[in-house]
């Protein structure tokens, strides 16, 4: 019945949302490496094939990001003492600095655009996007994802 609306509004809101930050990141910082340095804040340090169980991408691509993140100077490789073979990767000073800026930027989108709607408003929206995200239904493409790793 309101699949249409909530689908338009949706796309909209999404759309809108990464081209902000797309712009407001640049040029040292991208939506995807955000999400990265977020992660890796809070479980850090990581091997690269922990970030798979979080991101929807192959190890190729996590390869490619951690890649221009480590020229760019948001992480660190390091190897490990023990076993050579493992990598470990870490967030640097300015790696802390740039998710630390990309927090904030992201914070200040979301709630210019919440502050449109009254507080009991938003604290519906919350628990109503949450009930529509929580789904006791899995979609077979994350049975799949599930059972890939």
């Amino acid at each position: 019945m309101h699949a249409t609306e909530f689908a338009r509004l949706w796309m909209k809101f999404s759309k809108e949302w990464k081209m902000y930050l797309e712009e407001a990141l640049a040029p040292s910082l991208t939506e995807g490496q955000l999400n990265v340095l977020e992660l890796l804040l809070q479980h850090q340090p990581m091997k690269p094939s922990d970030l798979l169980q979080y991101l929807s991408t192959t190890p190729a691509a996590i390869t490619t990001l951690l890649d221009r993140m480590e020229r760019n100077d948001l992480i660190a490789r390091t190897r490990d003492e023990a076993d050579r073979r493992i990598v470990w990767v870490s967030v640097t000073t300015k790696g802390n600095m740039e998710a630390k800026r990309g927090m904030e930027l992201r914070e200040a989108y979301i709630q210019e655009a919440l502050d449109r709607i009254s507080s009991h408003n938003q604290q519906l929206l919350v628990y109503l996007l949450g009930k529509v995200t929580s789904s006791d239904k899995t979609h077979p493409a994350a049975v799949a994802a599930e059972s890939a790793v």
